[in-house]
């Protein structure tokens, strides 16, 4: 059934309680696809369900059945979801065994997911793909592929990806590889390798993002020179606001804005206030140590970590961290340079008031609360990443 276009925008004010901001939010978002950059589901398909989605019955509330998930078709539907990138993740270390291969199970699990619920999601390859698919009131479905290991060195592997459905490709991930650094991993290139400006120019040929999360300054510096189409950051936040090196700096915030690119503001805490980002490598300390008492025991490590965290809560990270970030990034980059990456599935705490997929809303509502205007905040729900995917298309 298509979405009727409402009537003219109306102004979402101050005096307005939170319930019918959420209320006008959504009104807003019949009319304009909410897309969200990184949702890591497929990998906790994986993981916990062996692939297997008769396993797992996503047309249902799977938050018992997986709590780490956050995701499923009636919660997306509950939160305005329009389109949605599903990560295609590999572990780094998984390179040594031929990413390619793991990445083909992943890119066909999408598919499959696809295909068995038709009539609620629908594979996305364009930008006009978002507007039809969500139009008839479908879930639009695209493949973001995460991490550059993901091509085994190979521009037909990158190739192949794109016509399988990939349209957009983060260059590194954890570690640094063939392609470009990471923020996280050893600086072996200076930025890009003389293999990742290959890659950089053929995503450009083809029409696929180039994705700049997880990447090094230098590269993030060197990819935005290089390319000639805009790139998108799926999932990342502000160093103004945390200063973890995964975020981004305002000074490239700026280039960002001046390439026509889009930052999408990531979820993860960690990358949101630094006392979260201090608790998780902590964490990661006690982690490896508990590790290394009880090698051959899963479930005892599970149980001490757990007994841990009840003794180190940590800081709350609320909506209104993840608004500052989003804020920030307008101040600096613009709002038609913002939009939402949220990266569910892929870490254990969301922040309060952002639990699951269905809270999106609630995220819109608190930016116009503080006073962005509907234009706004359909430009940061989906607009803007649509319109650079159109570019890109446009520049192949």
């Amino acid at each position: 059934m298509k979405h009727p276009r409402r009537e003219k925008d109306k102004k979402i004010g101050a005096g307005e309680g939170n319930d019918e901001l959420i209320l006008r939010v959504k009104d807003l978002l019949h009319g304009t696809p909410l897309i969200d950059g990184h949702n890591d589901a497929p990998w906790r398909i994986r993981q916990e369900h062996s692939r297997s989605l008769d396993a797992l019955d996503f047309s249902r509330d799977t938050s018992t059945l997986n709590p780490l998930l956050k995701t499923d078709i009636p919660r997306l539907k509950a939160g305005c979801v329009g389109g949605q990138f599903w990560s295609v993740f590999i572990p780094d270390s998984w390179a040594i065994k031929g990413a390619s291969r793991f990445v083909r199970e992943q890119i066909d699990l999408v598919l499959q997911l696809v295909r068995k619920y038709p009539g609620d999601l629908e594979l996305a390859l364009t930008a006009n793909d978002v507007i039809r698919i969500h139009a008839s009131g479908k879930i639009a479905s695209l493949i973001g592929l995460e991490g550059g290991h993901s091509i085994d060195g190979s521009l037909e592997h990158l190739r192949e990806f794109y016509s399988l459905g990939a349209r957009y490709m983060t260059l590194g991930c954890s570690e640094s590889n063939a392609l470009a650094d990471s923020a996280t991993g050893k600086r072996l290139h200076g930025g890009l390798s003389p293999f990742g400006r290959e890659v950089v120019r053929e995503m450009n040929r083809l029409g696929m993002m180039v994705d700049l999360s997880h990447a090094s300054d230098e590269t993030m510096r060197q990819a935005l020179d290089l390319s000639q189409a805009p790139v998108i950051f799926s999932h990342s936040s502000s160093r103004a606001l945390c200063s973890s090196p995964r975020n981004v700096p305002d000074d490239i915030l700026k280039i960002l804005a001046e390439k026509d690119g889009v930052i999408m503001i990531t979820f993860v805490n960690m990358f949101l206030r630094d006392e979260s980002r201090k608790h998780h490598d902590l964490y990661e300390q006690e982690s490896r140590r508990i590790k290394d008492l009880y090698p051959d025991d899963p479930k005892k490590v599970g149980e001490e970590l757990k007994k841990w965290e009840q003794r180190n809560p940590g800081s709350q990270v609320t909506l209104r961290d993840v608004a500052d970030h989003m804020d920030h990034a307008c101040k600096i980059a613009g709002v038609d340079h913002v939009g939402i990456g949220s990266d569910f599935g892929g870490f254990r705490t969301p922040p309060i008031g952002l639990e699951d997929v269905s809270c999106f809303p609630a995220l819109l509502a608190e930016m116009s609360k503080r006073g962005y205007a509907p234009e706004d905040v359909k430009k940061i729900a989906g607009e803007n990443i649509l319109r650079v995917m159109r570019s890109v298309e446009d520049k192949k």
